[in-house]
């Protein structure tokens, strides 16, 4: 093996004794494209980082956020199931995460760990971005009450939406979620056998579920005939870009928003926390589609 391809190491980073540790943890997490995209970020802004996927099971999550100190590692991004869990494990949470309930991003500050939560704000901006700039007066149904729904619940709530309402499968999980954010805004939770009303009258109908996701993409989370003619159908889910539910969606007449951009954009705040610089959410793009491929 040449010196250069030594160098390169398995993230394409260089890797030496001067390396900064990254990572995710998830169960399961080797579908996550979080690898490729945050070694591309720190290649492209020349930072000695590298960036891991580590499986956790949630009965090793206590051992993980020790290992975290003792190794160094400067930050973790944490996914499905432990966003709840892992705040148990930490030494400081952020304003944001601790009202949402839900951490998806840890910094490491010399071994006290501080935890944020970067789904709402990524998700938010991603919407504003490509489907719907003005949010405010707007009705929104949020299908799901896990992790995900938190951070964005939070973070709509904050753009002064006429009302949000949560829909679960548990309606006492879905109501929990709209108790503890009632007094940022108008929000409210139903069964799921209300569902379909709520959708009736909404402009935007957020799928925070893993419904269609890879492997199983012929699912859909609702039926899009409930949905009114040019409203917008958004969808967490990135993989693939296009779910059966926005397929169908926008066969019926609505403006559809795919999971790409809040994937991006979560992760890119989660860069900037880490490293104080921009993150080049461009390249970060470029290189989880070209995964997708």
């Amino acid at each position: 093996m040449t010196v250069s391809a030594l160098d390169t190491g398995i993230t394409g980073n260089r890797i030496d004794s001067h390396t900064v540790l990254y990572g995710v943890i998830g169960d399961p997490i080797r579908h996550s494209r979080s690898p490729i995209m945050m070694n591309r970020a720190f290649r492209e802004t020349g930072i000695n980082g590298a960036y891991m996927a580590f499986h956790i099971t949630p009965d090793r999550l206590g051992e993980f956020a020790a290992g975290i100190r003792a190794m160094g590692i400067r930050g973790v991004n944490v996914t499905i199931p432990h966003k709840l869990d892992i705040m148990k494990y930490m030494d400081e949470i952020d304003a944001g995460a601790k009202a949402i309930g839900a951490v998806n991003t840890i910094v490491n500050d010399n071994g006290r760990l501080i935890g944020y939560n970067t789904d709402g704000i990524g998700y938010v901006r991603s919407l504003k971005e490509e489907a719907e700039p003005e949010l405010a007066g707007k009705r929104i149904v949020v299908i799901g009450a896990g992790g995900a729904s938190r951070g964005i619940v939070y973070a709509l709530a904050g753009e002064q939406p006429a009302g949000i309402t949560i829909a679960n499968r548990s309606v006492e999980r879905a109501e929990e979620l709209a108790q503890s954010l009632r007094s940022m805004a108008d929000i409210r939770a139903v069964a799921s056998d209300e569902l379909q009303a709520a959708c009736r009258d909404a402009d935007i109908v957020i799928n925070t579920t893993s419904v269609g996701m890879h492997p199983h993409t012929e699912a859909s989370p609702i039926d899009v005939s409930w949905l009114k003619p040019g409203a917008v159908a958004s969808d967490l889910i990135y993989n693939p870009l296009r779910t059966k539910f926005l397929q169908d969606a926008e066969q019926h007449g609505c403006r559809v928003h795919g999971g790409l951009g809040m994937f991006i954009y979560q992760g890119a705040y989660a860069f900037e926390y880490w490293t104080g610089q921009t993150a080049p959410a461009a390249a970060m793009r470029e290189t989880v589609l070209q995964s997708l491929v």
